[in-house]
C-alpha cells in the first residue's frame, strides 16, 4: 500500500472557509496538496480519477472565493467532485468512495450541505441552478451566489441549451463555468486571452458595456441594431463568446483553468459584478491534469479500477467469461456482417455499449451522437423509417432520459428501432443513479413494444439476431453490466420465437418463472427445494411482451405456487404476469402467486452481488417466498422428505 500524501495545508482544511485567508502562493501549495490527496485515495477505492483531477485548480478557486454553502455551488455529472468533497468536510471519508456504506461518488444532498443538488446524469446543473437563483431573487437574498459547473462533454445535451436560453430571457443572476477539456471550441489559451479574460470581467469593463447598451438602446432603430452588431463582432474577435452572448450571458474567457494567478481575480470580478445578466466563464482545463499516466490517457483515467499510484497499473480481476457489453457487440457486428442495413447508435458511450469494437468495423454505420438520448431515439427513427435496421445501444438508466422520444417516435409510428439497454438491473459503486430499474416498467406499458431479457450469454446472442431479423415494429432487449456465465456462445444467433418461453426444468408443486439473469438463481433454489422434499419446475420468460400465455397457463394450472424473478422494478414483468392471470380466472382457485422485483426504493452503492441480497433476489430468498407461499404445510412436508 502507497504510503499517503504529506499535506500539511491541507491538513488545516476542514471547510472551504479554512481556506478563504490563505495566500495565492498558498493556494497553489494547497491545489498540489488535494491533487495528491485525490491520486492517493481513487488509487485505494477506483472512481473517476481524470475529471477530478482536472479541476482541482478550479475547485479550489471557487471555495476560496465564494462563501459557499451559502452560494450555491452546483457539479453538473459529479464525476469531478471528489477534490470538492475533500474540502467539505469529507476527507476523513473520501477513502471510502463507492464503497458499501461510504462516499457517493456523485453529489448527493443527502450526505452534505456543500451539496446543493444530487447529480450523476449530464446537463442538469444549469436548470437546477437557474431555479435556485429564481428562488433566491424570490426570496430577497440578493447577496448569494449560484455557480454552476458544467463540462464541454455536458454541453452536447440539449437540455443545457434550454436552460441557458430561459437564463439568458430571464436576467437571473447565475454564473456558469464551462470546464472545457477537450480544446473542442476554445481558440489557444496564453497571456494575451487570459488579461482579456480579466479585463472584461472586471466592474469597470462591465460597467462601459451596460452604459454601452444603454446609449445604444436610445438610437433609432437600425443604428441600435448596428451598435449591437459591432459590440458583437468586436467581442467575437477577441473572446469567442458569440453563441453564448446570443442565448444571452455575457460571456468571459477562454482562460487557463490551472491558472490561479487567473482564476482568483477573475472569480472575484465576477463575484462582485453587480450586472444582473447571467455569466459564462469558460475555463480549459487538462483532463488527468498532473498524473502522468492520466494526462497521456485520459479515456483509459476517466473511470478506475483501484490502481498503482507510482506505476499507474490499475487492477485487473482474475480472466474470466467474457461480460454481456463485449458478447452483445460481438454478436452485432456478426449480424451486421451479414446485413449492411444494421447501423449502430450511441449516446456518447462507444466504450461503455461495447460499440466502439463495432465502429472500428464499420466506421460509416457507427453514429456517436454525443450526450444526446432523446436525438438519439429519433435519429434512429429517422433511420428506420428509410428501411436502415437501427440499434440504439444506451444504458437503461439513461434511455430514461429519451422516454418521450421512445413513446412518441417509435412506438406510436410502430418503427422497427432495435434498442440494447446494458446495465439492466443494479451496477453495483454507481449506485441508484445508474441502476437499470425501471425499462421493463416503462417500456412494458407501451402499445407495439416487443421486450426481452437474456438469461445468460448464450441467449443473448439470440436476442441480438432476434432483433435484428424482427421489423415488425420496436424491439428491447436488456442485459446486465459485468460478466456472463462462462457457457459457450454460439457461432451464430438463433432467431427466437416471438413470445415464446422455455422450460428449463420440469416438476409439480412450485414454479419459478425467471425473466432475465436470475435464472441461475432460480435453478440453485428448486436444488435446494428439491433436497427438501418440494418438486419444482424452472421457466425462463424470454419475452415480457408479449407474453407466453400458454406458458404462464400451463404453471398456473399444474403447481400450487408460482413466483415470477425479475430484476425490474415494482410494475414489470410481475406485474404483466400477474394481470394476465387475474384476466384468466387463474387467481381465483388457489394459486399461490409471488411476483418477485427489486424493492420500491433506492439501493445504494454496493458490490452487485450485496445489492441483490438486499434486493431480497438471490436464491435463498426464493426458497423462503416459495416455502411461506405454501403456508404451514410446508414444514410438515419439509420434515417427511
Amino acid at each position: 500500500m502507497a504510503t499517503p500524501p504529506v499535506t500539511p495545508l491541507l491538513d488545516r482544511v476542514r471547510v472551504p472557509a479554512d481556506l478563504r485567508n490563505f495566500s495565492t502562493e498558498q493556494l497553489k501549495q494547497l491545489a498540489s496538496e488535494l491533487r495528491a490527496e485525490t491520486i492517493d485515495a481513487v488509487s485505494r477505492t477506483g472512481g473517476h480519477l481524470g475529471a477530478s483531477l482536472g479541476v482541482v485548480e478550479l475547485t479550489v478557486a471557487i471555495h476560496a472565493i465564494f462563501d459557499t454553502p451559502r452560494d450555491r455551488l452546483i457539479w453538473d455529472v459529479g464525476h469531478q467532485c471528489y477534490p470538492h468533497k475533500i474540502l467539505t468536510g469529507r476527507r476523513d471519508r473520501i477513502r471510502t468512495l463507492r464503497q458499501g456504506g461510504g462516499l457517493s461518488g456523485f453529489t448527493r444532498r443527502s450526505e452534505s450541505e456543500y451539496d446543493p443538488f444530487g447529480a450523476a446524469h449530464s446537463s442538469t446543473s444549469i436548470s437546477a441552478g437557474l431555479g435556485m437563483a429564481v428562488a433566491r431573487d424570490l426570496k430577497g437574498e440578493d447577496k448569494r451566489q449560484v455557480i454552476a459547473v458544467i463540462g464541454d462533454g455536458a454541453m452536447s445535451a440539449g437540455m443545457a441549451y434550454e436552460a441557458m436560453n430561459n437564463a439568458g430571457a430571464m436576467r437571473s443572476r447565475l454564473i456558469v463555468v464551462l470546464n472545457d477539456n477537450d480544446m473542442s471550441i476554445a481558440p489557444p489559451v496564453g497571456a494575451m486571452s487570459s488579461y482579456l479574460s480579466r479585463l472584461i470581467s472586471s466592474r469597470p469593463f462591465l460597467s462601459i458595456r451596460e452604459t454601452m447598451a444603454r446609449i445604444a438602446r436610445r438610437f433609432p432603430g437600425p443604428l441600435e441594431r448596428a451598435a449591437r452588431r459591432a459590440d458583437e463582432y468586436a467581442r467575437g474577435l477577441l473572446t469567442g463568446g458569440t453563441l453564448f452572448e446570443e442565448l444571452g450571458f455575457y460571456y468571459v474567457g477562454p482562460i487557463d483553468g490551472h491558472d490561479l494567478d487567473y482564476l482568483l481575480p477573475i472569480l472575484r470580478n465576477l463575484r462582485d459584478a453587480d450586472d444582473a445578466h447571467p455569466i459564462l466563464l469558460h475555463v480549459v482545463t487538462q483532463k488527468g491534469k498532473g498524473y502522468a499516466p492520466a494526462e497521456a490517457a485520459p479515456d483509459k483515467y476517466h473511470g478506475v479500477q483501484k490502481f498503482n499510484v507510482v506505476t499507474g497499473e490499475q487492477a485487473k480481476a482474475p480472466p474470466g467469461p467474457p461480460s454481456y457489453t463485449k458478447v452483445f457487440s460481438k454478436a452485432l457486428i456478426a449480424e451486421a456482417e451479414a446485413d449492411d442495413r444494421i447501423v449502430a447508435i450511441t449516446a456518447a458511450m462507444p466504450g461503455g455499449t461495447g460499440l466502439d469494437r463495432f465502429a472500428q468495423k464499420f466506421p460509416r454505420r457507427h453514429f456517436d451522437v454525443g450526450i444526446a438520448e432523446q436525438h438519439a431515439v429519433t435519429f434512429a427513427a429517422g433511420l428506420a423509417t428509410e428501411g436502415m435496421k437501427p440499434f440504439c445501444a444506451i444504458y437503461s438508466t439513461f434511455l430514461q432520459r429519451a422516454y418521450d422520444q421512445v413513446m412518441h417516435d417509435v412506438a406510436l409510428q410502430n418503427l422497427p428501432v432495435r434498442f440494447a439497454l446494458d446495465r439492466a438491473g443494479l451496477v453495483g459503486a454507481d449506485g441508484a443513479t445508474h441502476a437499470g430499474a425501471y425499462d421493463v416498467a416503462y417500456l412494458g406499458c407501451l402499445p407495439n413494444m416487443v421486450l426481452m431479457a437474456p438469461a445468460d450469454e448464450s441467449e443473448l446472442v439470440h436476442m441480438v439476431a432476434t432483433a435484428a431479423a424482427y421489423d415488425d415494429g420496436p424491439i428491447a432487449f436488456r442485459y446486465p453490466r459485468g460478466e456472463g456465465l462462462g457457457l459457450p456462445l454460439p457461432e451464430k444467433g438463433e432467431v427466437l420465437a416471438i413470445g415464446k418461453g422455455r422450460m428449463v426444468k420440469e416438476g409439480s408443486t412450485i414454479a419459478l418463472l425467471s425473466y432475465g439473469t436470475r435464472l441461475a438463481e432460480c435453478l440453485r433454489a428448486a436444488d435446494e427445494l428439491s433436497a427438501r422434499g418440494f418438486s419444482c419446475t424452472v421457466a425462463d420468460a424470454r419475452f415480457a411482451k408479449p407474453l407466453d400465455k400458454a406458458l404462464i397457463e400451463r404453471l398456473a394450472r399444474g403447481h400450487e405456487v408460482l413466483i415470477t424473478i425479475e430484476e425490474g422494478s415494482v410494475g414489470g414483468f410481475g406485474s404483466l404476469v400477474a394481470q394476465h392471470l387475474a384476466w384468466k380466472g387463474l387467481l381465483d382457485h388457489g394459486l399461490r402467486f409471488r411476483p418477485m422485483c427489486l424493492p420500491d426504493s433506492y439501493i445504494d452503492h454496493e458490490s452487485p452481488k450485496k445489492q441483490y441480497d438486499q434486493a431480497g433476489l438471490t436464491a435463498s430468498h426464493i426458497v423462503t417466498a416459495a416455502l411461506n407461499a405454501l403456508g404451514p404445510a410446508s414444514d410438515s412436508r419439509s420434515a417427511s422428505a
